[in-house]
């Protein structure tokens, strides 16, 4: 799967991260070839089994996940967990690095040619395998995802803002596109799966509703629902033209606390939408100021645009019986 093409321009990447960062570039645009082959090539989109968490895999995901471990090797990344294992690797014990990753985010995409992606996050390695990934959030030296669209980005950053590198089809070099990119303050648009409406929690419900009322609602304006089912496709949308994101723990069984995992997917996108200028939380705390306590926990995510995450975090600060009022006065889905 590899190239003899240097995958990224160095310039700006810490030089003790650049061997990491650019294995995660070589595989990350093998795949791309191989994803944009589609039905040509292998049927990466079959289902092959299961992951720990009880998520069905794609051949793609395995696939994904094997690319990624075997190229971190020699990459000074001791300890390698991915959310397609159970237990942790340790792929260098003289490695100073452990990288935490989701290979193939929103694989149930594959086949109808939506976008999809690689979700990854860096931290020191201390204390041993467990220790390296069950610490404070706010440890992270690096986060990131390549996203595989029409295009194929790079979107990382090293916590000093976040950085945009697109792969460029000619060169198969990925090529600094942005070197400082910010997420708009404010947009008319927000990501939720409304087929769940009747499982949300109130606060949610009610600040949905409110949304949905639009110009004549209470916040005054008109809104656009979007939903992809891709975490990559929906952070790089708001990341380029605002909005928020909500993926709420719910009344299902299973989904009390959501089913986005804090180390493989909540921890490196908050670091990211944090670095360009906006928020992210479990609707409560922020997800930076959390602890990953399990490798495979699950916490619910909201993030997006600064005014509208302060929005939504007013209605779970409402006491619920004023909370359950508003939600009974505006609801739109009540007959």
């Amino acid at each position: 799967m590899g190239s003899t093409i240097a995958p990224i321009s160095p310039e700006g990447i810490p030089t003790a991260l650049l061997p990491a960062i650019s294995a995660l570039c070589s595989v990350g645009r093998s795949l791309s070839r191989q994803i944009a082959r589609g039905p040509l090539g292998a049927s990466l989109g079959r289902n092959v089994g299961t992951n720990t968490g009880g998520d069905g895999q794609k051949a793609l995901d395995v696939l994904a996940d094997t690319a990624f471990a075997t190229a971190l090797s020699g990459t000074s990344v001791r300890y390698f967990a991915s959310e397609e294992r159970e237990e942790i690797v340790e792929l260098d014990p003289k490695g100073h690095l452990a990288l935490a990753i989701d290979p193939l985010d929103g694989s149930s995409n594959i086949d109808v040619n939506v976008s999809i992606g690689t979700i990854f996050s860096i931290y020191e390695a201390c204390g041993g395998a467990e220790a390296s990934f069950l610490r404070r959030v706010r440890d992270q030296i690096a986060a990131g995802y390549i996203i595989y669209g029409p295009q194929t980005s790079l979107i990382v950053t090293f916590g000093q803002g976040v950085r945009y590198y697109t792969l460029d089809p000619e060169t198969q070099v990925f090529e600094l596109a942005q070197d400082h990119l910010c997420l708009p303050e404010q947009s008319g648009e927000f990501a939720i799966n409304a087929s769940n409406y009747r499982h949300w929690p109130v606060p949610i419900r009610a600040y949905i509703d409110d949304c949905l009322a639009g110009e004549e609602g209470p916040h005054a304006r008109n809104y656009n629902m979007r939903w992809i089912a891709s975490l990559v496709a929906e952070t790089h949308r708001i990341l380029t033209r605002g909005g928020l994101f909500l993926y709420p723990g719910d009344a299902r069984r299973g989904y009390k606390r959501g089913r986005l995992r804090m180390l493989y997917e909540c921890a490196p996108i908050a670091f990211v939408i944090e670095q360009a200028g906006g928020k992210a939380s479990d609707g409560l705390l922020a997800i930076m100021d959390q602890r990953v306590e399990d490798l495979h926990e699950r916490v619910p995510l909201i993030f997006g645009s600064p005014a509208q995450m302060d929005r939504v975090t007013v209605y779970h600060d409402l006491p619920p019986a004023e909370t359950s009022a508003l939600f009974s006065e505006r609801s739109l889905f009540r007959v």
